[in-house]
C-alpha cells in the first residue's frame, strides 16, 4: 500500500499522536487522523524517532565478505532502526578511489535495505603517506563527503593538514582514528590498574589525546572541519570542550559499548571484549556519558566492527579488535542516557539521527517527524527489555559483547522512504 497510519506513537518520546506517510513523504501529523485504503499500523505508545543515521560503520565488502556484505550490513542496520549508514574505506581494496567508492555506493542501492553513504580513505592504501583521490570521490556518483583512515591515523602532521585543506572545498569533513602509534606499539588494552594486574600491553590515554589535540589546532589553522573517531577518555572530552569554546569547528562522537563496558571486562581474557580503543575505565565511562548530555559529544555512531568466528574465538593476543553493534546500540543508548535520566528521547534523535545526517552531510535523512519530510522513521518498544540473542543477528558476524545480557527497548518498525524495512521486529 502506498499510505501508511502510524497511530497512537509518542513523536520523540512525547505525546500520543497519529503519522500519515503517503508514498516516500509524511503528508499529516496530528490526532485522530483516518486515511481511505491506508495500512494502519497501530504504535501503542511505541516512540517514533526519525531514521537513525550511523556515521561509523564497517561493512567490509569488497574483500571481507567472510565478517559482512553491504546486504547483510545494511539488514542489521535497519533491524537497529538505521536507514542510513556510512561505510567506512579499509576494505580490500581500499576505497580510495572513485571506483570502488562508487561500487560501495551502488551495492547499496541495489539491496534497499538502507542508504549507504561511502567513506573516502585520506591517505593512498591506508598507509599515511600520499593523499588519495580526495577530489574525484567526491565528484564521483557516490558523493563522498567525509574522509577517514578508520583502522588507523593519519599520523603525519602535514598529510593531515593537507587533507584539511583539501576538502575545505567543498565542505568535507575529515573524521580522525585518534591513535599516536608509537605510543600504542603492542597495546592490547587500556593501560591502567587492570592491565598492569594483567600483564598486558598498556594502550595509553594521551595516544588519543595528544592526536585530538593536534588535530584540533591544525583545524583551527586551516579553518577546516574535522570530526573525532570513537571517542573514549575523560581527557579526550575536556580537549574537545575547548576547541569547541574557541569556535573551532571540531566534531566528536562515542560508541555505545563505550558508554556501558569497562576494562575491568578484560579480566575474562574474553577476546569479544578486545576493541579499538579499548575499553577504558569507569571515570572514563561516566564522562563520556556526561559529555555526550552536554553537547560536547555529537553524535553516537556504532564503529560496528563484524569479524568471522575464526578471528574472535582465539586467545586474546590474537584475537582482531572490534564488536558489531548496528543491533544493539539504541538499546544501549536507552539503558545509558534516557533510563538514567542524561538524555530524552528527543536527544537521542538528536544525537543519532539529525547531528550524525549534518556532520556527514546526508540529504533526506536526520529530519524532523513532520508533514512534508521524508518518511525516514524507526518505532521503538521502549518498555521492552530482552537478552541479546547473537543468533538472531542479521549481521553475518556474532561478534557482540552483550550476549545473553538484558537490554531494554526494541526497534519494530523501520521505513526507509516510507517503505517498510522491518516490521514487527522482522525484515521484509
Amino acid at each position: 500500500m502506498s499510505k501508511i497510519l502510524i497511530r497512537g506513537a509518542k513523536v520523540l518520546g512525547g505525546q500520543p499522536q497519529d503519522v500519515l506517510i503517503d508514498g516516500e513523504t509524511i503528508t499529516q501529523v496530528g490526532i485522530g487522523l483516518t486515511a481511505d485504503g491506508a495500512e494502519v499500523v497501530e504504535a501503542d505508545g511505541k516512540v517514533l524517532l526519525p531514521g537513525l543515521v550511523d556515521l561509523h560503520t564497517h561493512l567490509r565488502e569488497p574483500g571481507r565478505e567472510d565478517s559482512e556484505t553491504v546486504l547483510t550490513g545494511t539488514r542489521a542496520a535497519a533491524s537497529g532502526g538505521y536507514t542510513a549508514v556510512f561505510a567506512m574505506a579499509n576494505t580490500f581494496p581500499v576505497a580510495d578511489t572513485a571506483g570502488v567508492v562508487e561500487q560501495v555506493w551502488r551495492l547499496g542501492r541495489e539491496h534497499g535495505y538502507c542508504d549507504v553513504r561511502p567513506i573516502g580513505a585520506v591517505t593512498v592504501g591506508l598507509e599515511g603517506s600520499k593523499l588519495a583521490e580526495l577530489g574525484a570521490m567526491h565528484e564521483s556518483a557516490a558523493g563522498v563527503t567525509v574522509f577517514s583512515d578508520d583502522g588507523k591515523c593519519v599520523h603525519d602532521a602535514v598529510i593531515m593538514r593537507r587533507a584539511l585543506e583539501y576538502v575545505k572545498a567543498f565542505d568535507g569533513v575529515v573524521a580522525q582514528h585518534a591513535q599516536e602509534p608509537r605510543l600504542t606499539e603492542g597495546a592490547e588494552m587500556n593501560e591502567g590498574v587492570v592491565s598492569a594486574e594483567l600483564g598486558l600491553g598498556g594502550w595509553p590515554a594521551v595516544a588519543e589525546e595528544s592526536i585530538i589535540a593536534r588535530d584540533v589546532l591544525l583545524a583551527e589553522h586551516v579553518g577546516s572541519r574535522v570530526h573525532i573517531c570513537h571517542l573514549s577518555t575523560a581527557g579526550s572530552v575536556e580537549i574537545v570542550r575547548w576547541a569547541k569554546s574557541r569556535g573551532i569547528r571540531v566534531t566528536a562522537e562515542v560508541t555505545p559499548h563505550h558508554l556501558l563496558l569497562t576494562d575491568e571486562l578484560v579480566r575474562t581474557y574474553n577476546p569479544v571484549y578486545k576493541v579499538n580503543p579499548p575499553l577504558r575505565t569507569e571515570r572514563d565511562v561516566m564522562a563520556l556519558r556526561e559529555a555526550l548530555a552536554d553537547g560536547t559529544i555529537d553524535i553516537v555512531a556504532t564503529d560496528h566492527a563484524p569479524h568471522p568466528h575464526e578471528d574472535k574465538d582465539c586467545e586474546w593476543a590474537a584475537a582482531a579488535m572490534g564488536m558489531v553493534g548496528l543491533e544493539t546500540a539504541l538499546s544501549v543508548v536507552q539503558e545509558t542516557m534516557v533510563d538514567t535520566g542524561l538524555l530524552d528521547w528527543a536527544g537521542v534523535a538528536d544525537r543519532m539521527s539529525f547531528k550524525p545526517a549534518q556532520i556527514g552531510q546526508a540529504t533526506g535523512h536526520g529530519r524532523p517527524v513532520s508533514a512534508g519530510e521524508p518518511a525516514n522513521l524507526t518505532l521503538v518498544d521502549t518498555a521492552y527489555r530482552g537478552s541479546v540473542d547473537p543468533a538472531g543477528f542479521a549481521s553475518r558476524s556474532r561478534n557482540t559483547p552483550y550476549e545473553g545480557r538484558e537490554l531494554p527497548g526494541r526497534v519494530t518498525h523501520t521505513w526507509l522512504r516510507g517503505k517498510a524495512t522491518l516490521v514487527d521486529g522482522k525484515l521484509t
